[in-house]
């Protein structure tokens, strides 16, 4: 054993991936499918890419429990009289080497596979299984850090152990892309972390800054670092404007209007500044007359830099934008009774007292949304039109939060209402037969062989796509309200709600204006 086993392994491996490139090739010792070999080889390659996805998973987590016990070993080697950052570095720079790392990135991994080692068993035996990828195991290590251990165990159990009840449809945690779980952990440790989030609030904003760094090619990055409910209306806002300006005659994408309108904007300018080279008639690229300095001598910041050219309408002319912001918030938390979270759509939880702040404020596009205070989901409503109407838009934007393409996180502000099964053929407008899908994925649908699917008792819904594979739409992870101590029951539960023949909502409200005082 010993040595000659671990070669011996990495001998069947090697002998495995040999097998696996033939068939990749089309030279198997068989063909995947004598009727139709050229659909036959794709499927067999997808078949191949799913069985390396956990084998990754796998080699990864075997990884992580062979570096930490080399860790281990190394420092019962060197004694208990070793200085320890000695060791560390040490023990860094051998791995580093050996899987020609950095210094950093040697020590981040060290220190994410001993998490993962020794405090996260249930992300370990997911690796192990397959069943989630090495960077979602990344994601429970940077969701549980800062957490004490009971609330560390609590957040990894809630999306890995495999007794936690969870809705029939929902998509597992390796069936999403570990970005997409990544938000899910972050919104789950807001609402169940330990220390308040209005007191983590307020100590980040006092670090709020901007940021600026050179890059290459002529270029650099600016960045805020603001409070969510600032960043989303700024987005949305540059947003809301880009589209203003698109039309046929302009040739920029909606990713090159943002940070054009955000320049002009800062820098004073009337128009989207549209920064390009002049030509030798003395105009830019786009055609357009080069800007001239100011009676001074110096560069016009309103009016941009020699070279820099103005195209597209003046920002002047365009309607001013609505950017709607939905925000979802506990009722009890709206009127402070109690402090947890309220949801910005497009960002995750924020501070209750911030979203209290955009209803004292009078912010039009702020919707204050009956939610079941059973499960907390918002409460569904229909219609018997064709026409999707604005309240179901924004329900659909509740419901979905963003577009239901698999791994998709294009945010609902910028998604189309579609219906899955098709208005002429017997589909009705109502929320469960209608999706929210973003304009890439909307054309997907109507231009390919992916088809949108609801879900049914037994099936999630998701897409399937032109080879049959059915993947699984993210689930809104919804959870019951908060209820404080003198509006709960003697047994301890939310009071019980008393049938008014009415509909789920109004039943909620009518609960909620008449219910008798603690």
């Amino acid at each position: 054993m010993g040595k000659a086993a671990v070669a011996k392994a990495f001998e069947d491996i090697n002998a495995a991936l040999a097998v696996l490139n033939a068939e990749v090739e089309g030279c198997g010792s068989e063909p995947f499918s004598d009727a139709d070999p050229l659909a036959g080889l794709g499927d067999g390659c997808l078949d191949i890419l799913a069985g390396v996805r956990v084998a990754e998973a796998g080699i990864a987590g075997l990884k992580a429990r062979a570096a930490v016990t080399y860790a281990d070993t190394a420092q019962a080697i060197a004694g208990p009289d070793t200085p320890v950052q000695a060791l560390e570095m040490s023990v860094a720079a051998e791995i580093g080497a050996l899987l020609t790392l950095g210094s950093r990135a040697a020590g981040a991994f060290l220190a994410a596979s001993h998490t993962v080692a020794k405090e996260r068993p249930l992300t370990l035996s997911a690796l192990q299984a397959g069943t989630i990828t090495w960077q979602h195991a990344l994601a429970v290590v940077e969701e549980t850090a800062g957490l004490d251990p009971a609330g560390a165990a609590a957040l990894e159990a809630q999306f890995l152990a495999p007794d936690v009840p969870r809705p029939a449809t929902a998509a597992q945690v390796g069936e999403l892309p570990a970005y997409r779980f990544r938000a899910k952990a972050r919104k789950w440790r807001e609402r169940h972390h330990p220390e308040s989030i209005e007191k983590r609030h307020a100590k980040c904003a006092a670090d709020r800054r901007m940021e600026y760094t050179p890059d290459r090619d002529g270029m650099a990055r600016v960045s805020l670092y603001v409070p969510a409910d600032q960043a989303s209306a700024i987005w949305n806002r540059t947003t809301a404007i880009a589209r203003g300006l698109q039309s046929p005659d302009e040739p920029r994408t909606i990713t090159q209007l943002r940070p054009d309108i955000a320049a002009s904007l800062l820098l004073g300018a009337g128009t989207a500044l549209h920064p390009g080279p002049e030509t030798s008639t003395g105009q830019s690229s786009a055609g357009q007359a080069s800007t001239e300095q100011s009676s001074t001598g110096q560069c016009d910041p309103a009016a941009g830099r020699p070279g820099e050219t103005y195209a597209g309408a003046a920002l002047g002319t365009v309607p001013a934008p609505k950017a709607d912001v939905l925000v979802t918030v506990p009722v009890l938390a709206l009127f402070g009774i109690t402090e947890e979270p309220a949801n910005l759509d497009g960002y995750g939880p924020i501070p209750a007292s911030m979203a209290r702040r955009l209803v004292a404020n009078g912010a039009t596009s702020f919707y204050r949304v009956l939610v079941d205070p059973r499960d907390g989901a918002p409460l569904e409503i229909g219609r018997t039109s064709y026409r999707v109407t604005k309240a179901m838009r924004n329900w659909l934007r509740l419901r979905d939060g963003k577009c239901s393409f698999p791994g998709c996180s294009n945010s609902s502000l910028d998604n189309e209402a579609d219906h899955l099964l098709a208005w002429h053929k017997g589909g009705t407008t109502g929320i469960s037969n209608l999706g929210q899908p973003c304009p890439k994925h909307h054309k997907l649908r109507h231009t390919t062989g992916w088809t949108p699917t609801p879900a049914t008792k037994n099936e999630p819904p998701g897409w399937t796509s032109p080879t049959g594979r059915h993947y699984k739409s993210e689930h809104q992870d919804w959870e019951p309200p908060h209820w404080p101590a003198q509006l709960q029951s003697a047994t301890g539960n939310p009071p019980d709600f008393v049938y008014l023949g009415l509909s789920p909502g109004e039943e909620a409200l009518e609960w909620f204006l008449h219910a008798p005082p603690a």
